[in-house]
C-alpha cells in the first residue's frame, strides 16, 4: 500500500521542513534551498512507504 499525499499536504510538509532546517540551509541560494527541501520531502515520503510495506509484510 502506497501512502499518497495531496499537493497541499506536500507544500505544508515542505514549509514545516523549511522552518525546521532554516538555520542549516540559510547559506544556500533560494533555488538550492527549494531543491533540497523538495528532495527531503520526497525522501521522507519514500521512507514512509517502505516502512508501511515492511509493516504490512510482517506476520504476527
Amino acid at each position: 500500500m502506497k501512502q499518497r499525499i495531496t499537493i497541499k499536504q506536500r507544500k505544508e510538509l515542505e514549509a514545516r521542513m523549511a522552518k525546521v532546517f532554516h538555520k542549516n540551509v540559510k547559506g544556500l541560494s533560494a533555488e538550492l534551498q527549494r531543491i533540497l527541501l523538495d528532495d527531503l520531502v520526497t525522501a521522507f515520503q519514500n521512507r514512509i512507504n517502505v516502512l508501511i510495506r515492511a509493516q504490512d509484510k510482517r506476520t504476527y
